[in-house]
């Protein structure tokens, strides 16, 4: 192989030479058509986004007897094909100014121009032979590293739900960060998605024991159509703006920095018809603290107490640990 060359090249163009012939998205190397309508939603909703897209591998070659451009796709298929049933009406996706989701047809004007006129990242292979494309497709559709089970579904879906979770726990970072409730590690594998996926199903459907297999069913379940969306937004928007009213060190140096207490403090706020003021709040938190530190023997400390406790400590994502930890901090709030 001579070079890469990296360059962008707009939407409309990559239509152009698809339906001119002069790109071809299906070499005999390359896997079926596996995206679903979501993953394909999520991609055009990060244009809409002007989010980063993964750059489209192109083998550029010339057809000396025709004397014209060759472009064959190593790696971006779907992201093309994306794109053009997009273009042809046979999906929606999500954007930006619209309420609901569209189709491409259903755009204005100036934001059919905008996507249309979209730059993608190509990088072209110049004078690549099919053993170059070949390790090259082995390279870029290598897994670099183990997923954890959110990081993998995360892969496996892209629609509303998964954008739901991520736009939302994205949305909380100076939260996490400033509370110590994730650690940057934890973050950056995703942890704070799947906290935000697991306090939405509670949300919706109640709560349960943990279960991975539950979580993966809800993003199936949810992949095409979340219609929960706006309810749930706006119970964590209350939700988390009481909790970022508090002087942080009621959070971050107490009981409640642990994610499965924090998460019982999210819930019992959500369950509130009316939150409480920010002093009455921070006094709840610091009682409940203070309470859970008691240094007091076990015998002189209220059976209550040493119940939370243990909620707090052993088997803490069992539903009946989530109970006890979610009717005391109610109880807290409410007196």
């Amino acid at each position: 192989m001579e070079r890469v060359d990296y360059e962008s090249m707009v939407i409309q163009d990559i239509i152009n030479a698809h339906t001119r012939g002069e790109l071809n998205i299906s070499p005999w190397y390359q896997r079926r058509a596996v995206w679903t309508n979501a993953h394909k939603a999520y991609l055009v909703n990060s244009i809409f986004e002007l989010m980063p897209v993964p750059s489209i591998y192109i083998r550029h070659t010339i057809d000396l007897e025709k004397e014209r451009t060759v472009k064959e796709v190593v790696d971006g298929q779907q992201r093309i094909r994306s794109i053009l049933d997009f273009r042809e009406d046979k999906f929606t996706a999500r954007h930006p100014d619209h309420g609901r989701r569209v189709k491409f047809s259903s755009l204005t004007a100036t934001q059919r121009e905008r996507f249309l006129m979209s730059k993608l990242p190509v990088a072209y292979l110049i004078g690549a032979d099919d053993g170059d494309v070949i390790e090259i497709f082995g390279r870029l559709n290598a897994v670099s590293k183990t997923l954890n089970a959110q990081e993998k579904r995360s892969a496996q879906y892209s629609g509303e739900f998964h954008q739901f979770c991520l736009r939302e726990a994205a949305g909380r970072l100076p939260l996490w960060r400033g509370l110590n409730i994730f650690s940057a590690n934890d973050i950056s594998r995703m942890v704070e998605v799947q906290f935000t996926a697991e306090i939405t199903m509670a949300l919706v459907d109640g709560m349960e024991d943990y279960s991975a297999r539950r979580i993966d069913n809800a993003y199936k379940k949810w992949d095409e159509d979340f219609p929960e969306r706006n309810n749930v937004e706006t119970t964590l928007e209350r939700v988390y703006s009481a909790i970022a009213s508090v002087d942080p060190t009621y959070v971050r140096e107490t009981i409640f920095s642990r994610p499965p207490v924090y998460y019982s403090l999210v819930l019992a706020l959500a369950a509130l018809s009316r939150i409480p003021t920010t002093a009455k709040l921070e006094r709840a938190l610091s009682d409940i603290d203070a309470r859970f530190n008691d240094p007091r023997p076990v015998t002189e400390r209220p059976p209550a107490d040493l119940e939370f406790v243990a909620a707090c400590t052993s088997s803490t994502q069992r539903i009946r640990a989530r109970e006890v930890r979610l009717q005391y901090i109610s109880d807290f709030l409410a007196s």
